[in-house]
């Protein structure tokens, strides 16, 4: 074997090495942001099971008030749908921002809810009521956190992917750039106010 030969199958060897450990760099931040997606997840899971015992509890008192109800209701579904679909792809940038979109709903008429029932002082009294909000409130704030955990993960995974040399072979083995949870307009920045 002559010299170039050498020369070319160790640089081979090299290329070869290299781009295994961008692609096990890469899969490794991915699974990351997946897994911190999958801690919103079950935190939104939990706000979603606690909506409807909130309105199974407001409605002896709301009994006019059927619309706003039932948009709690339509909403927390609707955001409950999306979260299946971006659960079961976090890396999907349309799932990620179907879901934002329905949570932005969700918070929109929990709003109104909360809104309301503070014209209703039994309502507000109500023990069952005041501990469900308190779930709530702790709930949102958990929601908050595992936000930021997943926005941290997925700004790792896109800067590991954007920059030089991973850029080189992260479009060709499949990696494509990953969602950050954010909220885009200013009213929907707003946790659900939750005070009885």
């Amino acid at each position: 074997m002559s010299t170039s030969t050498i020369v070319i199958i160790v640089l081979l060897a090299v290329l070869v090495i290299f781009a295994i450990s961008v692609y096990n760099r890469l899969v490794a931040l991915r699974n990351r942001f997946k897994n911190a997606f999958a801690q919103i997840d079950v935190q939104l899971k939990r706000r979603y099971d606690l909506i409807p015992n909130l309105v199974e509890t407001a409605k002896a008192y709301l009994k006019h008030e059927r619309e706003t109800l039932e948009a709690v209701i339509q909403a927390r579904n609707a955001a409950a749908s999306a979260n299946q679909k971006a659960a079961a792809d976090p890396a999907n940038p349309s799932a990620v921002r179907g879901l934002l979109g329905a949570e932005a709903a969700l918070t929109g008429a929990m709003g109104k809810f909360f809104a309301l029932s503070e014209a209703y002082p039994d309502l507000k009294a109500n023990q069952n009521m005041a501990q469900l909000t308190e779930e709530l409130t702790s709930t949102e704030n958990k929601i908050a956190f595992a936000r930021q955990a997943f926005n941290d993960s997925v700004m790792t995974y896109n800067t590991a992917r954007e920059t030089f040399p991973a850029v080189v072979v992260a479009g060709p083995l499949g990696f494509q750039p990953a969602a950050l949870f954010e909220i885009t307009a200013p009213a929907e920045r707003e946790n659900v106010k939750v005070s009885f």
